[in-house]
């Protein structure tokens, strides 16, 4: 089974709140078996615009990723981020 990844590229608004986002997401994150393999950190901006915050996250499958995300864990913590963050994700299967 392939490991598949949560990529995400965020602008965040209101960094104080951004982090109720982090701590309202773990719980979700924990019961899907999510690594962070990025979070954060220093970027170079190679083609196209950047966003300030750049995620990945492994999960044990897409199975995972996509339920993480579906679940009513994880949508509490991204309402929000919606409110605070702007942002694109996708999940892509691995290799």
């Amino acid at each position: 089974m392939a490991k598949a990844y949560w990529i995400a590229r965020v602008d965040v608004r209101d960094a104080e709140r951004y982090k109720d986002y982090v701590a309202a997401a773990k719980p979700a994150f924990e019961k899907y078996g999510a690594n962070f393999l990025a979070r954060g950190g220093a970027i170079t901006e190679l083609e196209g615009k950047a966003r300030t915050r750049n995620v990945v996250i492994e999960f044990p499958s897409m199975q995972h990723a996509v339920d993480c995300y579906n679940s009513p864990e994880y949508q509490i913590a991204a309402k929000i981020r919606q409110e605070v963050a702007d942002a694109e994700m996708v999940v892509v299967e691995g290799v």
